[in-house]
């Protein structure tokens, strides 16, 4: 009779069986957690979507789509909520950009100050500045335009771009900065050729969370916005309310324009998922 050979207590291929077998036991739980957790989001999707086709059916969608609610296009929505999104994203990445390079491959007086300085605006909430930045805008004439929303939502998002920058350039070595300047390559210079090519996975990262964050904001635009056409997708949930719900029928057409409302950024969010996850784990190992 041929004997199987069984592993001894502490051999290596113990080791490794037992490895194996905890890492599979870990990939099975794994995956169930996430199962589970992906219900909690795809169940009220699917009660949202259910009842947008209450009584008319997919006509709710094809109404809030091609018609306009209370003079307001959901194409309307869309557009001045990404054009403010746009503007938030590109002023936090270029300021951040700058401010991570400086932070990061400078050597000043009072560096470490300002850098921590910038760090203590991430504890202050949106709601403590409402009642400067509404008299600001009014003075500076900003209201009811795109760039009075977008400035405010860049100045909350800076200091986690800044943090977010520094700590990714300082896993650029620093012999690719000391090459250009051998080369007489000048500070702009070097930060553009250099900088910001190695930079691209904390960019578009920084980028994607800026849009995302944007296309969420209801306070800033209820705050600053007074023209109805000027509506983002965030406000439009409250705004088509005022004109739908009375009716039955309508009650279908508002949970349609809610499922539609949310789809700006739930694209950005699986479109810019890899970014996300690329640039956030570029910038945590340090060599």
């Amino acid at each position: 009779m041929r004997l199987r050979n069984k592993p001894m207590i502490g051999s290596k291929s113990g080791h490794f069986t037992d490895y194996l077998y905890r890492s599979r036991t870990d990939r099975w739980i794994m995956a169930a957690l996430l199962i589970i957790m992906s219900l909690f989001w795809i169940v009220p999707i699917l009660a949202a979507v259910d009842r947008a086709l209450v009584f008319n059916g997919w006509r709710n969608f094809q109404d809030v789509i091609f018609g306009d609610i209370g003079g307001i296009t959901i194409w309307r929505t869309y557009w001045n909520s990404f054009v403010i999104a746009f503007m938030h994203a590109g002023l936090v990445v270029g300021v951040s950009s700058l401010a991570g390079y400086g932070f990061a491959k400078f050597d000043f007086r009072g560096k470490e100050v300002m850098y921590y300085v910038t760090l203590v605006f991430l504890a202050v909430p949106a709601t403590s500045i409402l009642v400067p930045l509404f008299y600001i805008t009014r003075e500076l004439g900003l209201r009811d335009t795109f760039l009075g929303v977008a400035l405010p939502e860049a100045a909350l998002t800076l200091p986690f771009g800044v943090l977010l920058m520094r700590n990714f350039a300082e896993t650029i070595p620093n012999a690719f900065i000391e090459a250009a300047s051998i080369d007489r390559a000048s500070h702009f210079r070097i930060y553009k050729d250099v900088f910001l090519p190695m930079s691209r996975p904390a960019l578009l990262s920084l980028g994607t969370l800026s849009v995302m964050w944007s296309l969420q904001d209801f306070l800033f635009p209820s705050l600053l916005f007074t023209e109805r056409e000027k509506t983002t997708a965030a406000q439009a949930v409250l705004r088509f309310k005022e004109y739908l719900g009375a009716t039955p029928d309508d009650i279908g057409r508002y949970n349609a324009s809610l499922v539609l409302l949310a789809v700006p950024a739930l694209v950005v969010v699986i479109w810019g998922l890899r970014f996300i996850t690329r640039g956030l784990a570029a910038g945590g190992i340090k060599e």
